[in-house]
């Protein structure tokens, strides 16, 4: 090894320091936010292999001593569960197969005594064709107030017997169904940009904007803590709905699946993504400013967080200028591969861009759409987001090597400030299920496709809570919704909790020390005199030191306070990260 490859670094070499820490203190700014996906977190009923709300509330002293601030339900709301409950029939309930409005209050209840904010999943951009709004605009006619609560439109062609434009649906096939008249004859076609059971609302409709306003404050009065907004870029389409192709290598959800930096930074130089008709319309402004307000009713630091996959990072930041939304998932993060330049372009970005609208940065490698980052980090061929991997995808990822990189990219991540997001499971190190039957697969994209894309059900299996009992301990029937690996057993909580090197002890340790040095409200210090390869700055007292090649390299003097892996001397390997204390 060479004397380049090592540096022969005694200290780091401070950059400037920029500015990156966002105004104000509330709680949101510097959380770490768990999402329960409620059906994989815990059967708490025990009877159908189902997680559910009671057995969110069992399970949640886990969460605790995990270390996390606020949890994130996805949906729970009545729902036919076409799309695993993003297909909502009732906004204001929750469906049995998750308890009762009773179990939720629970829950909440539990979740403030523990000391946990609760976040839920809001979806508006859609809802189930078997709401009563729609069921009603079904049996009324063309032109009806209750049709104009959703996006209904007259075909084109000779007959109309050709939907209104070319869009596709996110989970593939036409965006458009048409409906049949009660005497048989063929009637208007109705948006769907996902599956044809959730039907887009009309946002342009004031009767919709109002009923959306009820809906927040329905929950605000039970005391959430904030929302999760689905498809926040996706409310309003562009006028005259025109025809649009999507590039061949974007991501389902919008963007150019690039890098989402600027364009003299990202993978499309000189150029701007261009933006669907159906994606990141202006007027999508209008509505979270007036739910701003609504928030703003109420007393406490509630939050509106986007799920809105705009790119570059700097349109981003226009969902969260001060009266619209408080946080934006940050997908250009997620889909950053482990590369150092890449790392450090999209983290430089990142901070620019929201802190200059006054909003924290987000950070998150995984989540229920998205394959888990302790396999996607090892994919060798390109994976859009939202087709997932399965048996037949090419670049199959190495199990190893995937959870190796994945520690190190958390190690990584919980040392920024802003807010971070941590995704069910991720914490227990779980790797992409590849290799589910066919036959048991639920995604609607799987069914849309006709296989031809897995979709999102190998990040959603239901998590192993005890490696000896009945399906992991996930519930007392042995069930499980979707079925659970075989070898899953060591990563099981009980097989990993107190054990020295475990995935889940490092979070905790993360965690705490991220909680103790008040990281989340820190500034950047970038170090320079590293190769590139590494991404090195200090936060606080921290000097944090990523290295995403092979090559070892030197670490300055310092206790190092925690470390992705175990190593015997000072020479940091390949695909490990480390906190030292300055």
């Amino acid at each position: 090894m060479n004397s380049d490859t090592l540096q022969g670094i005694s200290a780091p070499a401070p950059a400037s320091v920029v500015p990156f820490r966002s105004s104000g203190s509330e709680w949101w700014r510097s959380a770490v936010i768990y999402q329960i996906y409620p059906r994989s977190f815990a059967d708490g009923m025990g009877d159908d292999g189902l997680g559910d709300l009671i057995g969110i509330t069992e399970r949640m002293p886990a969460l605790v001593e995990l270390g996390v601030d606020a949890i994130w339900l996805s949906p729970f709301y009545t729902s036919p569960q076409k799309d695993a409950g993003y297909d909502v029939a009732d906004y204001c309930d929750v469906d049995p197969i998750f308890g009762t409005l009773a179990d939720f209050d629970a829950l909440q209840a539990r979740a403030h005594e523990l000391g946990l904010k609760l976040i839920v999943d809001l979806v508006p951009n859609h809802s189930s064709d078997q709401h009563a709004w729609f069921q009603a605009a079904l049996v009324s006619p063309a032109g009806s107030p209750e049709r104009d609560r959703y996006m209904f439109s007259e075909g084109t062609g000779t007959d109309g017997e050709l939907p209104p434009n070319n869009w596709e649906s996110v989970f593939g096939g036409p965006a458009w169904s048409r409906l049949t008249n009660a005497d048989g004859t063929a009637g208007q076609w109705y948006l769907h940009l996902f599956d044809p059971s959730q039907p887009d609302l009309n946002w342009q409709n004031p009767w919709v904007r109002e009923k959306f306003r009820d809906i927040l404050r329905f929950w605000l009065d039970r005391g959430v803590d904030g929302f999760r907004v689905d498809v926040a870029h996706g409310l309003i389409k562009a006028a005259g709905l025109p025809d649009y192709t999507p590039p061949a290598d974007g991501g389902s959800m919008g963007g150019s699946g690039s890098l989402g930096l600027e364009p003299e930074i990202g993978a499309h130089a000189g150029t701007e993504p261009s933006t669907p008709p159906y994606w990141a319309q202006d007027g999508v402004h209008e509505i979270y400013r007036d739910w701003h307000s609504v928030l703003e009713e109420y007393e406490g630091d509630r939050v509106l967080c986007a799920e809105a996959w705009v790119e570059p990072l700097t349109t981003l930041a226009r969902w969260v200028r001060p009266d619209e939304m408080h946080q934006a998932f940050n997908f250009s993060y997620l889909e950053t591969p482990w590369s150092g330049p890449t790392m450090r372009a999209v983290i430089n970005s990142s901070l620019t861009a929201f802190t200059g609208v006054g909003a924290p940065s987000t950070w998150v490698l995984s989540n229920h759409d998205v394959v888990r980052h302790a396999s996607r980090l090892a994919l060798t061929a390109e994976n859009p987001q939202g087709h997932g991997i399965g048996p037949r995808s090419p670049g199959q990822p190495e199990r190893a090597l995937g959870l190796r990189r994945a520690r190190a990219a958390t190690t990584l991540m919980l040392a920024l400030p802003g807010s971070a997001y941590v995704y069910q499971g991720e914490e227990l190190g779980l790797p992409e299920v590849i290799d589910l039957p066919d036959d048991a697969r639920q995604d609607p994209t799987w069914f849309r496709t006709n296989g031809e894309r897995y979709g999102r059900d190998g990040c959603r299996v239901p998590l192993p809570w005890e490696a000896d009992s009945p399906s992991y301990g996930f519930g007392d029937s042995g069930k499980s919704w979707l079925p659970q690996p075989a070898d899953w057993a060591p990563y099981a909580r009980d097989c990993q909790r107190g054990v020295v090197g475990s995935t889940l002890e490092l979070y905790r340790a993360l965690l705490a020390e991220r909680a103790a040095a008040d990281l989340g409200l820190g500034d950047i210090e970038w170090l320079t005199g590293y190769p590139d390869a590494v991404v090195a700055f200090r936060n606080g007292s921290v000097t944090v030191i990523a290295n995403t090649g092979a090559a070892a390299v030197a670490l300055p003097a310092g206790e190092i306070i925690v470390a992705s892996e175990a190593f015997d001397t000072r020479l940091l390997p390949g695909d490990t990260s480390v906190w030292i204390r300055s």
